[in-house]
């Protein structure tokens, strides 16, 4: 299943930011959403997640109160809406789709290409 995303780029400590990932209609309405990065030098982490029909979403400790995971049904696209933004969140930001899910990468089984992230003034 292909998902793609977009949106990434370079923003100042502080400011905002917004990626998205688009999926099929079918990924969309049946799995499970995730955000994963990965840092320089460092293994993926877990950012955010929504399980099938959106009701339960998750978000890693780090970005709490920062980051919010969303969708758009009849685009069948997944949002992070960035906030706060500080210079370790530079990464790139991976979406995934699975049936399991949650903080777990192993449940996911669909990733797509990435799109940088980069905090910097």
């Amino acid at each position: 299943e292909q998902l793609v995303e977009s949106g990434g780029g370079l923003v100042q400590p502080g400011g905002s930011l917004k990626v998205s990932c688009s999926a099929s209609s079918r990924t969309f309405n049946s799995y499970t959403m995730g955000w994963f990065r990965r840092a320089p030098g460092k293994e993926r982490e877990f950012v955010a997640s929504f399980r099938w029909g959106g009701s339960t979403t998750e978000y890693a400790d780090s970005v709490k109160g920062r980051f919010t995971i969303s969708k758009d049904i009849a685009k069948s696209t997944v949002y992070l809406e960035m906030t706060n933004l500080k210079p370790e969140d530079t990464a790139i930001y991976y979406c995934a789709a699975g049936l399991g899910g949650g903080s777990n990468e192993n449940m996911y089984t669909d990733w797509g290409q990435g799109t940088q992230v980069t905090v910097s003034s």
